[in-house]
């Protein structure tokens, strides 16, 4: 593969940006011999969907090569990281192909019996098992560990916590010696008192915080990913929850309060990144839908940007496109900091230095 050479302006600030991709890595070196694919237009490092599971379908039974079209779809729309938060489906072997993505991966959700979706991660049958098990999925992941925080308890008819305040304690005491961060599935608010105040370091979905609690994730650094087109669905999902009418009602509100939420949080200073929750009720693809509902709820389209780009790569230790970098980047007709919309019709999308478009 012949070197490449490109050169643009950053959208954040508008100074020029150029480098070299050779193999599949960015150079900062000059290369004689390159050819020049482009001289103008807009580069940013591969968006980041820092909530997704390409491993999980509709029905289960998903198997590594429908993995892999689900990954070939995130790709194609300029997902070039994902952070997998959880997989029934060992997707590792998906490493090996050059048009994938990159991957961050979680290991499996770990839950209890009938307090999450069948067959979808590990159910405890004793809580206080839990240590051990985010042990093993700490080495299963590559530096991420995911439980579900709350889920909907049959017996009460809504949703209730998983785990008491020392389960969680051990569980995120045992995640940090082994070398991983830990996050947790958390759609209402009674859950969350604990999960922040033992110091997880990340919440999923969010739509039960309130003022004290965001304050509070502030002061700790926990990270949202709020997965707002997931949050659309809620209506949906209380719809189908007719032998629960409590449950069916706080999710109706949890929607109805999410954007306030989320707005909130952004003022105090919550960082948040872009995640589509893509696998179930979300299609594969559709992170610029998610960037632009997150321009909507305070980021703005700067603010949006950098949380699908910079934001969440420098979180993840990812690279942008910096000398020896991996190549994966968009190159764009306008400036996305001033149209979102032309993340939708990219010019360019390299994927470890082989162009998806």
């Amino acid at each position: 593969m012949a070197a490449e050479h490109y050169r643009g302006r950053n959208p954040f600030d508008g100074e020029p940006v150029e480098f070299w991709v050779v193999g599949d890595t960015i150079s900062h070196e000059r290369v004689p011999a390159a050819v020049t694919v482009t001289d103008d237009g807009w580069i940013v490092p591969g968006l980041v969907d820092a909530h997704n599971h390409v491993g999980i379908a509709p029905g289960l039974g998903v198997t590594i090569e429908q993995a892999r079209q689900f990954a070939y779809a995130d790709a194609r729309a300029g997902t070039l990281l994902i952070r997998e938060v959880g997989s029934p489906v060992d997707t590792h072997p998906l490493d090996d192909d050059p048009s994938c993505p990159r991957f961050i991966r979680a290991g499996m959700h770990i839950a209890r019996p009938k307090r999450y979706l069948r067959d979808y991660g590990i159910d405890l049958d004793d809580p206080d098992d839990l240590p051990a098990e985010v042990a093993r999925q700490a080495r299963a992941g590559d530096g991420w560990v995911k439980l579900v925080g709350d889920w909907i308890d049959r017996d009460a008819g809504d949703l209730a916590p998983l785990w008491t305040r020392d389960q969680l304690a051990a569980a995120v005491s045992v995640a940090h010696e082994h070398g991983a961060r830990i996050t947790a599935h958390v759609f209402g608010t009674d859950a969350l008192v604990d999960l922040i105040d033992v110091g997880v370091d990340c919440i999923e979905h969010g739509t039960g915080l309130t003022g004290d609690l965001i304050d509070r994730m502030v002061e700790r650094s926990i990270a949202l990913v709020p997965t707002l087109i997931q949050v659309d669905n809620f209506p949906e999902i209380a719809d189908g929850a007719d032998r629960f009418p409590a449950y069916a009602r706080h999710m109706r509100a949890l929607h109805a309060g999410a954007a306030d939420v989320f707005a909130a949080a952004r003022e105090a200073g919550v960082t948040m990144f872009a995640g589509t929750d893509a696998g179930g009720f979300v299609e594969h693809g559709r992170i610029v839908d998610e960037i632009e509902r997150l321009a909507q709820v305070g980021l703005g389209p700067a603010g949006a940007l950098e949380a699908a780009t910079t934001g969440p790569r420098d979180w993840l230790g990812a690279g942008r496109l910096d000398d020896g970098d991996r190549a994966d980047f968009l190159v764009l007709e306008d400036n996305p900091v001033d149209n979102l919309a032309t993340l939708r019709a990219p010019r360019h999308v390299v994927c470890s230095g082989r162009h998806l478009i």
